[in-house]
């Protein structure tokens, strides 16, 4: 038996005892990537699609209604809605920029994709998916009850790889990101150059000028005004508050290849075991919280006065997630959000 159909028999005989274990939860399990079970199913609902990415996701709008899906290990982020306004000009972030799709692509991290059609309780689901090279979800394109189906079959077509060999190989990152003692950073010219800031997305370049972790940067904040740690429970406290109160935040989720990010109120809050979410009709966010080891409320000034973010991290220092109240640039942001957050610090 070779490798690829022995893992194929391996994932059939896990599926048998744990018929409802997700693909992802399964790879874990069979030590493996997702994207290398995922090819064992070449042939069998599952199609290589040739890696043009740009080309593929131009052609995503004409999908319609769809559900996209980017996560990281700690935090799912489900938002449905047509990809509209794409933009791929840039060498460094593409765009999709809608009032439901919000999207940051950096597409240099996007290696394979497929289109894969599978059975499940409601039927069959269809999804376009995208993978980095280590095998990592990217991101998901679903189709719902709403979309252009008719589309999504052109689009597999059009794009469907020569090669439909079912097995894949992976080639692991390597961490170079290793965090400086707080002696050999210029705290001062550091601390300056936050309060000089201008626009928050400058934030990253100066962590870079700095050479600073994100998480290091907040210890070497200003003050506690710019950055204070607070308890992950409050995370659960800001969501219901704005549920309660109706105040639109945003919601960003990510890995390195995409941020996908929320913009308006939220309603349905609740647990599920250790994770705790967001449940409506068109926005869906999953929280491990048992994985989150810090949670810090940060400020930054900007031409439009100061921006409040929350900010949550993962034990190996990475952002998890990160939820700032409803704002765009030459607006200042919502009074009733600074003011929730403030309860929290």
């Amino acid at each position: 038996m070779n490798a690829t159909q022995d893992l194929k028999t391996q994932w059939e005989t896990l599926k048998a005892s744990q018929p409802h274990l997700r693909i992802r939860n399964a790879a874990e399990k069979l030590g493996v990537s997702e994207m290398e079970l995922l090819a064992t199913k070449i042939g069998d609902g599952v199609t290589r699609l040739e890696p043009n990415f740009k080309d593929i996701l131009a052609e995503i709008e004409s999908l319609g209604k769809v559900m996209a899906l980017t996560r990281n290990n700690e935090c799912v982020h489900e938002r449905k809605g047509t990809y509209l306004n794409g933009d791929f000009s840039s060498p460094h972030a593409s765009l999709f920029v809608g009032e439901d799709i919000d999207l940051r692509i950096f597409l240099m991290h996007w290696k394979k994709a497929f289109a894969v059609a599978e059975e499940n309780a409601r039927g069959i689901s269809k999804s376009l998916q995208f993978f980095g090279k280590d095998g990592e979800a990217i991101h998901k394109i679903f189709l719902t009850p709403d979309s252009n189906e008719a589309a999504f079959e052109v689009l597999v077509n059009k794009f469907k790889s020569e090669n439909q060999e079912p097995s894949e190989t992976t080639e692991a990152y390597v961490n170079t990101t290793e965090e400086k003692p707080d002696i050999e950073i210029d705290v001062k010219g550091f601390q300056q150059a936050w309060l000089d800031l201008k626009d928050t997305h400058d934030f990253f370049s100066m962590l870079r000028k700095f050479g600073v972790t994100r998480t290091q940067a907040l210890r070497l904040a200003p003050s506690t005004y710019h950055a204070q740690e607070i308890s992950k429970d409050g995370i659960v406290t800001m969501l219901e508050t704005a549920a309660k109160e109706k105040t639109p935040i945003m919601v960003f989720t990510g890995n390195k290849g995409n941020i996908q990010i929320h913009t308006g109120p939220i309603r349905k809050t609740m647990w599920h075991e250790n994770w705790y979410n967001i449940m409506d009709p068109d926005f869906n966010m999953h929280l491990d919280m048992s994985k989150i080891t810090q949670t810090w409320v940060v400020r930054k000034p900007t031409e439009d006065g100061v921006v409040t973010a929350i900010e949550v991290f993962n034990e190996a220092g990475d952002i998890i997630v990160q939820f700032f109240g409803k704002r765009k640039p030459g607006i200042p942001e919502l009074e009733i959000w600074r003011e929730t957050v403030e309860k929290l610090a």
